[in-house]
C-alpha cells in the first residue's frame, strides 16, 4: 500500500472534514443572502475578495521568486478574468433568489466541467458521461420551470456562474502542472480583486461598517472551507467526500426557510437531486476506470 492510500483511509475523518466545508460554504451563501441587493453585486464581491488577499498575502509575497513563460501568465489572467465573471453572477444571483434556488443550480458546475474536459481536452465522452450530462440538463429545467414561473434574472445569473466556473476550473487544472496550490489560489484572489475592482468603482455606494465586516466574514467562512475541505480530500477518496457536500442544498434550504421565510420548492428539490445524481454517477465511474476526472467536488467552485 503506498503512503497516498494510506494517508486517504480515514472516511470517518474526511466526512468530518467535509461536513464543515458545506457548513463553511453555507455560511458564506447566508452572509451574502442577508445583505441582499442593496449593493451592486460587483461592490460586494470586490470588498470580499479585498478581504481575501489578506488571507494570500504570504503566499502573494512569494510570486517575486516564480519565473512563468508568458503563456503560463495569459492563463493565470483568462482563469481569474472568468472566475470574476462567475463571482460576480453568483453574488448578483445570491442576493436575489432563493439560496436553495442558488446552490441546486451551482451543482451543475461539475457537469460543465465534464462536458469542458470531453470537449476541449480530449478526455473522452462514453455514452454513459453523455446520459449523465442530459439527466443534469433536466434537473436544471425542472428547477427553472420556464414556461409555468418566471425565470428571475437570478435564475440566469447563476446558470452564467456554473458555466463560468465550471471554465476557470478547467483552466485551474491545467495551471496545476506548473504552479503550486499556494500559488494558484493566491493569484486568482489578486486577479479576481483586479478585475472587480473597476466594475466596483463604476457602480460604488458608500458601504458602512457593519456591510464590511459581514462580507469580511464570508472571507473567513470561504477560507475556512476551501482548507477544510482540502484536509477532507487527504483523509479520503473523493468519492466518499463528495456525498456530504451535496448536504448544502439541506442545509441551504433550511437557511432560507428558517432565517428568510423561504417555501421549500420540491421541483428545486427534485432537480437537484436528478442534478445531484448525475454528478455522483460521473465521479463513481471515474474512480471505477481509474481515470483522472475533471469532475470537481462540488465546493472546489466556490467563491
Amino acid at each position: 500500500m503506498n503512503a497516498h492510500a494510506i494517508s486517504q483511509d480515514r472516511p470517518v475523518l474526511g466526512v468530518m472534514w467535509m461536513l464543515a466545508t458545506t457548513l463553511s460554504f453555507t455560511g458564506v451563501n447566508v452572509i451574502v443572502h442577508h445583505l441582499g441587493a442593496d449593493l451592486p453585486a460587483a461592490q460586494t464581491s470586490f470588498v470580499r475578495f479585498l478581504w481575501g488577499i489578506l488571507f494570500v498575502a504570504p503566499a502573494i509575497w512569494q510570486l517575486r521568486k516564480m519565473r512563468f513563460s508568458a503563456r503560463i501568465w495569459g492563463l493565470f489572467g483568462l482563469r481569474g478574468a472568468m472566475q470574476a465573471l462567475a463571482v460576480l453572477l453568483w453574488f448578483y444571483a445570491m442576493a436575489r433568489i432563493p439560496i436553495a434556488d442558488v446552490t441546486a443550480i451551482g451543482y451543475l458546475n461539475p457537469i460543465v466541467v465534464t462536458l469542458g474536459g470531453a470537449l476541449l481536452l480530449g478526455e473522452g465522452f462514453a455514452w454513459r458521461r453523455g446520459a449523465a450530462i442530459a439527466v443534469a440538463l433536466i434537473g436544471a429545467l425542472i428547477i427553472l420551470r420556464p414556461g409555468l414561473r418566471e425565470v428571475a434574472p437570478g435564475h440566469i445569473a447563476q446558470l452564467g456562474a456554473a458555466i463560468f466556473f465550471g471554465l476557470a476550473y478547467l483552466v485551474a487544472k491545467h495551471l496545476s502542472a506548473h504552479a503550486p496550490a499556494s500559488i494558484i489560489v493566491a493569484l486568482m484572489t489578486l486577479s479576481i480583486t483586479l478585475c472587480l475592482a473597476p466594475f466596483a468603482i463604476v457602480v460604488w455606494q458608500p458601504i458602512n461598517l457593519n456591510e464590511t465586516l459581514w462580507l469580511g466574514l464570508t472571507a473567513v467562512f470561504a477560507t475556512a472551507g476551501h482548507y477544510c475541505m482540502t484536509r477532507a480530500f487527504a483523509c479520503a477518496p473523493v468519492t466518499v467526500t463528495q456525498p456530504v457536500a451535496f448536504l448544502q442544498l439541506v442545509f441551504g434550504s433550511t437557511a432560507g426557510l428558517l432565517l428568510f421565510g423561504e417555501h421549500i420548492d420540491p421541483y428545486v428539490l427534485l432537480g437537484g437531486g436528478m442534478i445531484i445524481g448525475a454528478v455522483s454517477y460521473v465521479t463513481w465511474r471515474e474512480a471505477k476506470t481509474k481515470r483522472r476526472g475533471v469532475t470537481p467536488a462540488i465546493p472546489q467552485t466556490k467563491v
